[in-house]
C-alpha cells in the first residue's frame, strides 16, 4: 500500500476512533495502520487538524527533521465515519 493510501486510511479510522471511543474495532484498526506506516513506511510521529474544511495529517519519516503534510477534503475525510453511523447495525450499544 503506497504511503498516501496508508495515511488516508489512518486518518479514516482515527475519525471514527475519535467518534466512537468505546469501539474497540475501531481502537485495533488505528493501531494496525499506525504499525504499518512505521514498519512499512518509516514514519515515526502523525497527528491530524482540522482547518476550514480540510484536514491537514502532518507526519515525520524516522530520521528527518522536516514535519511533511498532506490534505484531504473534510467530507472525503469523514465518509467511512457517516458510513457507520448511517448503519443500524453498528449503532448498538456494545462494551468496549
Amino acid at each position: 500500500m503506497r504511503r498516501d493510501d496508508a495515511i488516508f486510511n489512518w486518518l479514516q479510522i482515527e475519525i471514527v476512533r475519535e467518534a466512537r471511543p468505546n469501539d474497540r474495532s475501531a481502537r485495533d484498526t488505528v493501531q494496525f495502520f499506525e504499525e504499518m506506516l512505521r514498519e512499512d513506511h518509516q514514519v515515526s510521529s502523525i497527528s491530524k487538524k482540522l482547518v476550514k474544511g480540510v484536514y491537514h495529517v502532518e507526519y515525520q519519516l524516522e530520521g528527518e527533521h522536516e514535519v511533511k503534510t498532506i490534505q484531504f477534503p473534510q467530507e472525503l475525510a469523514e465518509k467511512l465515519l457517516q458510513d457507520i453511523m448511517s448503519e443500524p447495525k453498528y449503532n448498538q450499544s456494545f462494551d468496549g
